[in-house]
């Protein structure tokens, strides 16, 4: 086999392994329905790349219709190539839209020197697209979020902020308005690293929160691959406990009803002491 024979081959094993966790997200949680307008958040990275491939290549053969509408935030960052996503779009002939915003000053401005960009970089972009999508009539969002973005996120909230919360494969917005769906869920970041090589993407680097050293997510990100390192398989493992929830053997009143447990304990005594009388 020629050389360009084993990459060809590589790269439709790859895409192969992608479609079919890609097609089983999308119908374990119903992620995209005959009609749908989604509009696929493109941010020039390798995940949001391999999304857009595999939602093309989904759309050819899928038994159903929808439509893609790629958008790009340009933020306006130094150097930013605005040229790269035009020409890549251009040449794969999908409807797309570049949107000019420039959140950058706005996040060097009110940051604090030393803190990390991504909180507020992620609201302001959050809000430009979802009123975005609003103004095009699409129904669905698709972010490029992996598995692994999923248990990192899973761990920070735990860490960090106390809670016990990762990204779930399909929510709706806070605001109500949109439907947003992370079809990769189910996908391996190795897996979309090595796709993205063998596609050759043009890959664009977000210089913004990459010149941050010492980011919580990335010594999250760390930490797993050294428990993947010593434990193969824990990082599956984990995943699998996310899909896995028994509120029951947690300590949230909100999502299970403890109060009302220990008074049915206590009606159900009562019922069995009389029915012992009789």
């Amino acid at each position: 086999m020629s050389t360009v024979d084993r990459g060809r081959f590589q790269l439709n094993r790859s895409r192969k392994n992608l479609r079919r966790d890609v097609g089983r997200a999308v119908a374990d949680f119903n992620m995209i329905a005959d009609g749908d307008l989604i509009m696929v958040c493109l941010s020039g990275g390798k995940d949001s790349y391999t999304l857009l491939d595999i939602l093309t290549n989904l759309q050819r053969h899928a038994p159903i219709t929808f439509e893609l509408h790629a958008v790009n935030l340009d933020q306006k960052q130094p150097g930013f190539p605005e040229l790269v996503l035009p020409a890549y779009l251009d040449n794969l002939g999908v409807s797309y839209k570049i949107l000019e915003q420039d959140t950058y000053s706005i996040v060097t401005d009110k940051v604090e020197e030393g803190k990390t960009y991504c909180g507020l970089c992620s609201r302001l972009r959050r809000g430009i697209l979802y009123n975005y999508a609003e103004t095009i009539g699409a129904n669905k969002i698709a972010l490029g979020h992996h598995r692994d973005d999923i248990i990192e996120t899973l761990f920070l909230n735990m860490f960090y902020g106390g809670k016990l919360k990762a990204m779930p494969p399909k929510l709706l917005s806070d605001d109500r308005r949109n439907i947003v769906i992370r079809p990769l869920a189910y996908c391996k970041e190795a897996e979309i690293e090595r796709y993205a090589a063998l596609a050759d993407f043009p890959i664009i680097p977000c210089n913004l929160c990459g010149s941050q050293d010492n980011l919580q997510r990335q010594a999250i990100k760390l930490m797993l691959q050294q428990w993947n390192k010593q434990f193969p398989g824990r990082v599956e493992t984990i995943f699998r406990s996310i899909c896995n929830v028994a509120p029951s053997q947690l300590a949230d009143t909100k999502l299970f009803d403890f109060v009302g447990l220990e008074a049915g304990r206590r009606e159900k005594s009562a019922e069995l002491e009389l029915i012992e009388v009789v």
